[in-house]
């Protein structure tokens, strides 16, 4: 049980490395040699092309007494013009942190001025000390644990719970509305982009006597026969895509080989061994070796270009197709295109460097089938893991160690490590075991399918949110609680389980405060010293790094990570509502966080992240459901722990907290959801015509042309040919003889037959 003592050592310890991070960062980042790791998005933006300061090392001494002057940098640039340097995207996800400011600053004060005194001035668990299965410490004494059965203080915390939810509840509806009218504005007034003018289509059905090119085109010029503009058929080029990165990787080692024997003096050629991981096996030259790989690779690749191009089987029953005006492709995204429900299903396209080109070529009928086993595997992971959490939780304990290894109680029962150990150990050995959760659930989400980043990292975000909620949350507060009592438990009656229970609920916060401590705040400042990206561009640059492009591809740190930092913050939501009428200390911890969060990713979306995808934050509804979510778990919780503590007659006035919450919760999803699911007919039409008095003359479909041909033949990977084969796969995709003779009616010119069809009324009229 950690007490004030073991709470100070840990939150001093934390303190301590937080600010050792950021002297460190200070350091770094004012070396020019790093220039490019800290201010990479300029870069790439093309806004810095050298160092503030020349050298190698800044030798300027008054640059270092300003080590954290980034912070107030960080804060100085306004929203609208974050929205124009880091897209929507990014600023709303900085919105989140800055909810939970504007939450839970308010009900920390409440909290803090009527819940803490009502707790402090009760004596119960003084006298309950005395009993053999309650511990308490002076943390306890500030939480509902102190107050006694039956006691009519009860009273207070309901009323606190209302006021909790009303103003929870307020400020969602505010920041909402906020961020649906951003999220319009953002679309009326964003650059034109492939996505706005296209729909993917999926389950094209199968046609004996048309080509899936063919069938998209045809249908499309009947059913939408004035806005059709273009289609790009979904090709099979996995396999190719693997061999191309496959003699990227090979052209690499060339190319390292290579400069290695150019700086060597001697004459010794570079010699690498063909076996396990280049450890044993035949010694063969390595320049010599590698050339024939690239060699080899290069006409696999040929090969299976011409495969994917000629083969019918590598076509996909998919398309994108592509209309002339934003009005026209809402208008297909949005509405059922056949009496058949399954088949010639659209969506909104997503942009094209939002696409996940793998997940294209997998067949539309498997997708629940793989959705379903992806499900089954989640539910054992998230309630499997439970064990080995548990277990080592259990041996991360002053108890747990001195039952291991008992020649350690005189170590580990010193004051100042016994603090660290019951401060630190359990928080730090739960955040080890999260390390490589993200990589697992972002590998499912791959496997059921998604065709878009956004959405991967939507659905991962929501099952690690899911896997938190069991595993971190219930896990550690029931669980938990109940393996600390077990021993009572057999000893007791059972109309003395709820009390006991009642009890040691609320005293599970320390060990929340102690994992606040360890990942929201030595975790953000870690965030802040990019030591992997660091690690890595340096020794690129060192080894591989030979053109411009090299380079920027090196110093790219990639997108600040939807999948992993949501589902954190979702956390602190859900501990925060849970606790605030229950624990107010643990309050001020999160705030800490969420200040202390917001300036340091503010400042990385500023200087270091690069966006991999603009989605005009999609992901809202996702956000605001889950705060609701623990909104009403914190109700129900709160409910059954007033039960516990004997004062049933309190509890049916929480009741309505959970009806009123949902409610809310179906006004706002019925009031502002549409704007992040619909794209609205007006705003298109808008749109359309003032694109069209700016630019009378503008060819859309050239712009469209090749939005969406996967990137192996867009040519990029060093391949002379790759114009050629791009020329073939679209001859392959347009010009195409048709044998159908039912698609007469097609009321316009066909591009594949190069004729004008009869209209379905001309031939109605001959027939009249």
């Amino acid at each position: 049980m950690a007490t004030l003592k073991d709470i100070g050592v840990a939150a001093g310890i934390n303190i301590v490395t937080a600010f050792i991070f950021f002297i460190i960062f200070a350091v770094l980042r004012l070396q020019p040699f790093n220039d490019r790791v800290y201010f990479s998005k300029w870069y790439l933006k093309g806004l810095r092309s050298s160092p503030a300061s020349g050298g190698f090392l800044n030798l300027d001494l008054r640059a270092y007494l300003k080590f954290l002057h980034w912070m107030p940098e960080a804060l100085k640039m306004p929203e609208r013009e974050l929205i124009d340097h880091a897209g929507l995207d990014s600023v709303v996800y900085l919105r989140i942190y800055l909810l939970g400011l504007k939450i839970f600053a308010p009900i920390a004060i409440l909290a803090w001025a009527v819940l803490v005194p009502v707790h402090w001035t009760n004596h119960t668990l003084e006298l309950a000390k005395q009993l053999k299965n309650v511990t308490a410490s002076d943390i306890d004494k500030l939480s509902v644990s102190n107050i006694p059965l039956y006691s009519k203080r009860f009273a207070t915390h309901i009323v606190m719970a209302y006021a909790f939810t009303i103003w929870t509840c307020y400020m969602l509806m505010k920041e909402y509305e906020i961020i649906a009218n951003m999220r319009l504005q953002f679309v009326a007034s964003e650059a034109r982009r492939p996505d706005q003018f296209t729909v993917l289509v999926r389950n094209v059905p199968p046609d004996p006597d048309e080509t899936v090119s063919e069938l998209v085109e045809h249908f499309f010029l009947v059913n939408h026969p004035d806005h059709y503009l273009t289609h790009q058929v979904v090709c099979n080029a996995n396999k190719l895509a693997d061999l191309v990165d496959k003699r990227k990787k090979l052209q690499n080692w060339l190319d390292y080989y290579q400069l290695k024997y150019s700086r060597n003096n001697s004459q010794i050629r570079p010699i690498v061994k063909l076996g396990c991981l280049g450890l044993c096996g035949q010694k063969v030259d390595a320049i010599e070796h590698y050339m024939a790989e690239v060699d080899k690779t290069s006409k696999e690749i040929a090969e299976e270009r011409e495969n994917v191009v000629k083969d019918q089987k590598s076509i996909m029953p998919a398309s994108f197709v592509s209309f002339k005006t934003r009005w026209a492709a809402a208008v297909c995204a949005q509405t059922t295109q056949t009496r058949n429900p399954t088949e010639w299903l659209t969506e909104w396209a997503p942009e094209p460097r939002d696409v996940f080109w793998p997940n294209l070529a997998v067949p539309y009928v498997s997708l629940t089938i793989r959705r379903l086993a992806m499900s089954v595997a989640f539910f054992f992971l998230t309630f499997f893991f439970i064990i080995p959490i548990a277990f080592v939780q259990s041996l991360a304990t002053i108890e747990g160690i001195e039952k291991v290894a008992p020649f350690l109680s005189v170590i580990i029962e010193h004051g100042f490590v016994k603090s660290v150990i019951t401060g630190l150990l359990s928080g730090l050995v739960l955040k080890l075991f999260l390390i490589f959760l993200p990589s697992i659930l972002m590998t499912m989400s791959k496997f059921e399918g998604f065709t878009a980043i956004s959405l991967l990292e939507r659905r991962s975000a929501s099952r690690y949110y899911i896997f938190n909620f069991v595993n971190v949350f219930l896990a550690n507060v029931i669980a938990g609680a109940a393996f600390e009592q077990l021993n009572s438990f057999l000893n007791q009656s059972p109309n003395q389980i709820p009390q006991t229970i009642g009890v040691a609920i609320p005293m599970k916060a320390t060990f929340f405060i102690t994992y606040i401590m360890v990942d929201g705040w030595a975790g953000i400042a870690g965030e802040i010293l990019m030591l992997k990206p660091l690690i890595i561009y340096h020794l690129k640059n060192a080894f591989l790094v030979k053109t411009e492009k090299d380079r920027e591809e090196a110093m790219d740190p990639g997108s600040i990570g939807f999948n992993t930092g949501e589902p954190q913050i979702q956390l602190y939501f859900l501990l925060g509502l849970v606790y605030a009428p229950v624990t107010p200390m643990l309050l001020p911890f999160i705030l800490v966080f969420f200040a202390l969060a917001y300036i340091v990713y503010r400042h990385q979306i500023i200087n270091v992240y690069n966006q991999e995808y603009e989605s005009a934050a999609a992901f809202w509804p996702d956000v605001h459901g889950r705060i609701i979510t623990a909104l009403v778990i914190s109700q129900l919780l709160l409910m059954g722990l007033l039960v516990t503590k004997r004062a049933a007659l309190a509890a049916p006035f929480i009741i309505a907290l959970p009806v009123i919450t949902i409610g809310f919760h179906r006004f706002c999803k019925g009031r502002y959801e549409p704007a992040f699911v619909r794209y609205p007919l007006q705003e298109a039409m808008m749109k359309d015509t003032l694109e069209r008095a700016k630019e009378p003359n503008l060819n859309l479909k050239g712009y469209l042309q090749e939005a969406y041909i996967h990137p192996v033949f867009k040519g990029g990977d060093g391949d002379d040919d790759d114009d050629s084969v791009l020329g073939k796969l679209e001859g392959e995709v347009i010009i195409v003889p048709t044998k159908r003779q039912s698609r007469r009616n097609t009321p316009a010119p066909s591009r594949i037959s190069g004729e004008s069809s009869p209209s379905l009324a001309v031939i109605n009229g001959k027939e009249v």
